[in-house]
């Protein structure tokens, strides 16, 4: 939390309570059901609330009060419930086939009060709904992800990955999934200086 903190220190005592809540409720959920490595517990602050929250940076400057959020891929909850916190005035909707994965996403939403936000077992593809925005976290390669949200869009998508994504850019726009023009890449060691953020990044796609 202390890093929470550092990088987001206008925080309610609402979301603060809410994001200090959050430790304990995937400790005991992940004993039961696992969906984070026992490894990544132990940096659960840094590796997961923090790493999610660097979409908040960017999306500050562009979503809209009452604007649909959908999370792909959002296994356990990750990016959307910190982003639901984060963002209160806008509705998300947390999207993964597994099963599982959704139950935790779902009991974490409810035991924190986030009104704001459905869980739906199902692919993204299925849903029949285009949202404002898409968020995820380091799904698959950008050229696969882009075609299952292929009309579930409206405004843009912004999506967390790591390493050497050039190669992935290439093959989008060699299949015109987007136009190059309408393409941002920013790195999230310009928000945050810890270590382990240096070779992540958010890929931004706006319609």
């Amino acid at each position: 939390m202390e890093e929470i903190l550092r990088y987001f220190p206008s925080l309610s005592a609402l979301q603060i309570e809410r994001f200090e809540a959050l430790k304990a409720l995937y400790d005991e959920w992940n004993a039961r059901i696992n969906v984070i490595s026992r490894k990544d517990m132990d940096a659960f602050y840094q590796h997961h609330v923090l790493h999610s929250l660097a979409l908040a940076i960017p999306m500050a400057g562009m979503v809209a009060e009452g604007d649909s959020i959908m999370d792909l891929g959002t296994g356990g909850g990750f990016p959307g419930i910190p982003l639901a916190i984060f963002f209160e005035g806008c509705n998300f909707t947390l999207c993964d086939s597994i099963n599982k994965k959704t139950k935790v996403a779902a009991a974490v939403a409810e035991a924190l009060g986030l009104d704001n936000v459905t869980v739906v077992n199902d692919r993204a593809e299925n849903l029949g709904r285009s949202f404002d925005w898409v968020v995820s976290r380091a799904v698959t390669s950008l050229d696969k992800m882009l075609p299952w949200v292929k009309g579930c869009y409206d405004k843009g998508v912004l999506y967390l990955k790591g390493g050497e994504i050039d190669d992935e850019i290439d093959r989008c726009v060699s299949r015109r999934f987007f136009d190059p023009r309408m393409l941002s890449v920013i790195d999230v060691s310009d928000f945050f200086k810890e270590e382990w953020f240096q070779e992540k990044k958010i890929v931004i796609i706006k319609r």
